[in-house]
């Protein structure tokens, strides 16, 4: 057997060597521009400032980031399914059960929330309060056992593998690798799309306060109640819980809705099996009455399928606990009355909004 001389062993390893560094790295992203442009949430002249984290400020590039990822099942782990499955743009971002089916057809307990004005939703999201953030929200779906029943390690991979989701990372949050790609960055960027979920103002309630239009006698009447404004009409008691110009106040009540006598006795403790508080028991955040006319059936498990049930339930004050709220008792309201309120309700009804090119997905 010949021999190789020992110059030509060290002449080979130098070009092994050599040809090794001219490789490039397939998961090398800096040939990719990042040049995020700044985004400013558009809202109404009467809605608070939106508060925006530090460590996540808007981008066009992010929200684009974002808006494919609520709209991808391949959050999912069958890729059947994505966040938009329970949030349909055109049902104000609910989608109109009482209850949603995750993966695998099995039930969640609770209805999914609309996303209409999340982004100032500032005392803690899901009907319990149980994320502090929407970056925080946005990892809970995806692991859990009834929704998206998959795991962040999958879903991490099956990014980093993807044509574009590497690039699109890049653009969005200066990343120079793929191994660089995280469920905490994919977090942030739905959250930046979710943030962008805010009311046009063209609502028929905006454009009266805005002096471009008028209530009906009707819508009048509901406007007083709703408000308490006096003139001869009963206080309906909902600006309590649900003040303009959100129509919320974030806040988490126990409305009586369980007949029941002892708070351990909620088949849904809501709130309380967050905070660990008995007296939290049966509380569930306060949902915004905007565009209720699209989000129904109603309440945090569905039970009233129609406005006309809540209206019911409120007029007769519910069953009666210890810590339901004080402000909940039987109303005096004629069915005109109820008709009027009901009617001032429905002018917080902007379906612009559902058709807005920018919250439809990316991929039809």
């Amino acid at each position: 057997m010949r021999r190789v001389p020992a110059y030509g062993l060290l002449f080979i390893l130098f070009v092994l060597m050599e040809c090794s560094k001219d490789k490039p790295d397939p998961g090398d992203l800096t040939s990719f521009v990042y040049h995020p442009q700044p985004f400013e949430v558009v809202a109404p002249a009467t809605f608070p400032q939106m508060e925006i984290p530090a460590d996540n400020p808007m981008t066009v590039e992010g929200i684009d980031l974002g808006r494919r990822l609520f709209f991808d099942p391949i959050l999912s782990a069958d890729s059947t399914m994505s966040c938009s499955s329970c949030h349909l743009p055109n049902a104000s971002f609910t989608d109109d059960l009482s209850v949603s089916p995750g993966i695998d057809g099995i039930n969640g307990r609770r209805s999914a929330m609309s996303l209409l004005n999340v982004g100032y939703y500032t005392r803690g999201l899901f009907w319990d309060g149980r994320a502090g953030s929407l970056e925080e929200q946005a990892l809970f779906p995806v692991e859990d056992e009834i929704e998206l029943h998959n795991s962040w390690s999958k879903v991490v991979e099956d990014l980093k593998k993807h044509p574009d989701y590497p690039r699109l990372f890049r653009e969005a949050f200066g990343i120079a690798h793929v191994d660089e790609i995280s469920k905490e960055l994919a977090a942030k960027a739905i959250a930046q799309f979710e943030r962008t979920l805010v009311s046009t103002g063209k609502a028929k309630y905006d454009r009266v306060q805005r002096q471009e239009t008028f209530f009906t006698d009707e819508e009048l009447n509901g406007y007083i109640m709703f408000f308490d404004l006096g003139s001869g009409f009963p206080d309906a008691e909902c600006a309590h819980c649900h003040n303009a110009p959100l129509f919320t106040t974030n806040e988490y009540i126990n409305n009586g809705i369980e007949d029941i006598q002892d708070l351990n006795a909620f088949p849904d403790p809501g709130r309380g099996a967050i905070t660990a508080k008995f007296i939290d028991n049966g509380r569930f955040r306060v949902p915004t009455l905007r565009n209720l006319a699209y989000t129904a059936p109603y309440m945090h498990d569905g039970r009233f399928k129609n406005l006309d049930e809540v209206l019911d339930h409120y007029l007769s004050g519910g069953h009666n606990q210890l810590n339901k709220d004080a402000l909940i008792y039987p109303l005096k309201l004629t069915a005109e009355q109820k008709s009027d309120l009901k009617a001032f309700i429905l002018t917080l009804t902007d379906p612009d909004f559902l058709t807005i090119p920018a919250y439809q997905s990316p991929f039809n």
